[in-house]
């Protein structure tokens, strides 16, 4: 975990890999609630012994299951130690699913800090996000996220 003191500490890496967040194992039970939690119960995700017959040998992780957990990772990667008032998510400018992510494998994030922005509200980061999987060949998701910190 990084602790910058300040916002312009912060700004003053830009351009810095910040780090990465220790391995997350991603469960089935995890998998199955994100499924109830967004209506998507595709086979490939929820059910397992079709699955095992399937492309990928068992279940594997909604894309969007992988994305959603950038949001756990942040946090476990960098924080300032006098935070903004509040943080908020400002969207994305890219989004590769690379490698699909099967039940029960466990996942870091590594992020850059890649490019910072004053805005009259307050400071734009610009993330990259590069989320492995251990042991894999290729990363799973690669993603760009805007978070605007406002003071």
């Amino acid at each position: 975990m990084r602790t910058f003191a300040d916002i312009d500490e912060l700004v003053a890496a830009t351009g810095e890999h910040l780090g990465h967040s220790d391995w997350l194992t991603v469960t089935q039970d995890r998998i199955d609630g994100f499924a109830d939690a967004t209506g998507d119960h595709q086979w490939i995700h929820v059910d397992r012994a079709r699955a095992a017959d399937g492309p990928f040998g068992g279940t594997i992780a909604h894309g969007y299951l992988t994305l959603s957990l950038l949001s756990y990772f942040g946090p476990r990667v960098f924080r300032l130690a006098r935070p903004p008032r509040m943080g908020i998510n400002y969207g994305l400018n890219k989004v590769r699913f690379l490698q699909p992510v099967r039940a029960g494998a466990r996942v870091r994030d590594g992020i850059e800090l890649a490019d910072t922005k004053e805005t009259p509200k307050g400071v734009l980061l610009t993330l990259a996000h590069r989320v492995e999987i251990e042991g894999g060949e290729r990363d799973a998701l690669v993603a760009e996220t805007l978070s605007l910190y406002v003071p």
